[in-house]
């Protein structure tokens, strides 16, 4: 039973082996799958401004449901937030200067508000114009893939023995950086990241009273890994990888 025991811990511990890039060709987009967070130098020139309008969801999934159909969105609404902190926190803060424009309106109003309140007090100083970004950071989530894969294993001795259960989800997003001087898309970056969730439990069926009755218990957990914390490390990948494209497009430089 000793034995029993560690294979099945062996063949668990295997699902959880890393990921590494998936190779691509010149004239594709290149998919990613997250690995350890890479050391990025700093630019060359200084932080780039660049500027988040959206960040969609085009997946049109729902929550995964074997019961009734649900209406909540399996994927956030609001994934624009992640996209800006990620931008802002690669490469430890030293890359990308992000200017509000999701909340623009909300913005520009305030500013109005400031105008007509120093006008009526005949405040003469000046507001700092706003600032412009040479670069647009556009996108979705493109993609949540459900079942792409599942198993499971298990083993019983004399009607008693555990059993574990798997299901894949795989997240896909996509960036390009967009030069606001030209229109032109000057790069574009897809990524993807796997939703794992695991079941396991123990169960055991036993025969009473010579026969005439049965005894069958069973006891178990589940671990759903949270689809926030997965969507957020294929941004984040996406976003180190673009810093590295552009290096090699000549968008930017290390310094």
């Amino acid at each position: 039973m000793k034995w029993l025991w560690i294979v099945i811990i062996m063949s668990l511990s295997g699902c959880a082996s890393p990921v590494y890039p998936i190779k691509y060709s010149r004239d594709e987009p290149k998919v990613l799958k997250p690995t350890y967070t890479k050391m990025i130098p700093e630019p060359k020139n200084g932080k780039v401004i660049v500027a988040v309008y959206s960040f969609a969801d085009k997946t049109g999934q729902r929550k995964d449901s074997g019961m009734v159909a649900k209406l909540s969105s399996a994927v956030t609404q609001g994934a624009e937030s992640i996209l800006i902190k990620s931008l802002q926190e690669v490469g430890d803060r030293h890359w990308f200067r992000v200017v509000e424009r999701v909340g623009l309106d909300n913005l520009l109003k305030e500013r109005q508000l400031i105008r007509s309140s120093r006008e009526e007090v005949k405040d003469d100083s000046e507001l700092r114009p706003i600032i412009y970004a040479g670069m647009l950071i556009e996108g979705s989530i493109v993609a949540y893939d459900t079942n792409v894969k599942t198993g499971g294993m298990g083993a019983r001795w004399l009607g008693v023995g555990p059993s574990t259960q798997y299901q894949e989800d795989l997240v896909t997003v996509s960036i390009r950086a967009i030069s606001v001087q030209t229109g032109e898309i000057l790069m574009t970056i897809n990524a993807q990241k796997s939703v794992l969730s695991v079941a396991t439990n123990v169960s055991t069926f036993k025969f009473l009273e010579q026969g005439t009755a049965n005894l069958e218990a069973e006891v178990g957990v589940t671990s759903n890994e949270p689809g926030l914390y997965c969507l957020q490390r294929a941004i984040e990948t996406a976003v180190e990888e673009m810093v590295y494209e552009g290096k090699k497009l000549g968008v930017w430089d290390f310094k």
